[in-house]
């Protein structure tokens, strides 16, 4: 047996996960630094390819130097390329590389699948991969054909390539954009604020990427048998429309009452469905109210939902607690959707979820406030944006220091492979103890 593999069999499937995306964010971040990766012609330094690498293949979107001005053709292509790995995942990609050479999948590659998928069972996961592939081919390519109209007319035949990125870049709710080099530096989609066509597009393809493989799965298999669908399936659904329609609503209403009613209408929608790790805009977040921006947060925060390409805490931790509360409101024992009830160990993992995703942010947000002189909400919001992978910003994380760029990169690492993952890893052994100590009631609320 050779080296490799015996450490691989010591390896936990966790930390197996973490090793495959840093592996791939370090090999990612070599590649940009290579003359030939920048329009300039020049090296880039490790710093910002670290930033980028680390952007890209955890679909976040920030960014400390401009896609479509600073990298070449050869570097947005290694910048898509890692999205594509980011946004499927490294054991999604690396499985499909061993079917693709007719190599057996072991027990162990079948037990990190399925944590880094958050599958339900063991069995089927050749069958998933497959489907996920085939799912995200599909995906894709429809909606780059979708933006041909748009970016063919206006950009000619750089726009076939611009439709292709763009529309990775959606459904991989990765944020990373080629606008940069026409409508100026950062600008993100703004140029299309009110093109209710390709807004229309851009919101398919985020929602149809993260509301997750596993439901998509569902739902293809039964079709409108809704009363059959998994409770996750249904709890991701009712989540998902919740937390778009209620935010479009205030945006109509608010930041955006002054704008004419179709713009209105695609603004309001588009800032409501991009902030849950998607990190295009269309609009300035700096010129938005603080109510606007404190939901912003708050979405960004929650993300996408399981097994999908979105980044965040899930949309399924936020329901659990929201279920636990209403329970404990309720004086019932345990939390329950749709007739199922929720365990208490599902109750536990979503709070240490919530408690790890704000504690860091706002830790981090402190740290660089300090560290930069910034306004506090400013540092908050590029510091939830870093931890929940959404790639939205407030101008800042391009002229911040190397400490703070740092923390970021930590932040966006922490959020694409997620919290329990890394704790999981580095606490890999199970307390197997069956002792329990003496019951003392502590008051709480």
């Amino acid at each position: 047996m050779s080296a490799f593999s015996k450490l691989k069999e010591k390896l936990s499937p966790f930390q197996i996960i973490i090793i495959g995306f840093a592996g791939t964010i370090l090999f990612g971040a070599m590649l940009l630094m290579l003359p030939i990766s920048a329009q300039s012609g020049q090296w880039t330094s490790f710093g910002k390819s670290l930033f980028t690498s680390t952007s890209a293949v955890c679909v976040t979107g920030l960014v400390v130097v401009d896609t479509a001005s600073y990298w070449s053709d050869f570097g947005q292509a290694i910048i898509l390329a890692m999205i594509q790995i980011g946004g499927l995942g490294v054991i999604t990609v690396t499985s499909f590389l061993y079917l693709l050479v007719g190599r057996k999948i072991g027990l162990m590659h079948r037990q990190t699948m399925q944590n880094a998928l958050s599958a339900p069972q063991l069995g089927g996961m050749v069958k998933l991969t497959k489907f996920i592939i085939i799912t995200t081919v599909v995906i894709e390519a429809l909606g780059a054909i979708c933006m041909f109209p748009v970016f063919i007319p206006r950009y000619g035949a750089r726009g076939a390539w611009m439709s292709v990125f763009h529309a990775v870049s959606a459904f991989c709710n990765a944020g990373f954009d080629l606008m940069g080099d026409e409508t100026g530096q950062f600008s993100s989609l703004t140029a299309f604020g009110g093109d209710g066509y390709f807004n229309t597009v851009v919101c398919l393809l985020i929602v149809m990427g993260g509301i997750g493989f596993l439901t998509w799965d569902d739902i293809l298999t039964k079709k409108t048998h809704i009363k059959e669908y998994r409770m996750q399936t249904k709890v991701i659904l009712v989540t998902t429309f919740i937390l778009i329609a209620l935010p479009a609503l205030f945006f109509f209403f608010e930041d955006f009452a002054k704008e004419p009613l179709g713009r209105r209408i695609c603004l309001s929608m588009f800032q409501a469905i991009t902030p849950r790790t998607a990190g295009f805009n269309t609009t300035d977040y700096s010129k938005m109210s603080d109510v606007g921006r404190s939901i912003t947060m708050l979405l960004m925060l929650v993300g996408g939902s399981p097994g999908s390409t979105a980044g965040g805490m899930k949309t399924t931790t936020i329901a659990v607690l929201f279920a636990n509360t209403i329970a404990v409101l309720r004086r019932r024992q345990s939390p329950n959707y749709y007739g199922r009830r929720v365990d208490d160990s599902i109750v536990k993992n979503a709070s240490a979820i919530l408690f790890l995703y704000v504690g860091f942010a706002m830790i981090s947000e402190i740290i660089i406030s300090i560290i930069e002189g910034l306004p506090m909400q400013k540092c908050l919001f590029e510091t939830i944006s870093a931890i929940g992978t959404v790639g939205l910003s407030m101008g800042i994380t391009p002229g911040l220091s190397a400490a703070s760029r740092i923390i970021l990169i930590l932040l966006m690492f922490f959020g694409r492979v997620g919290g329990l993952t890394i704790i999981y890893a580095a606490f890999s052994h199970k307390d197997s103890s069956i002792l329990k100590y003496p019951v003392e009631n502590i008051t709480v609320g």
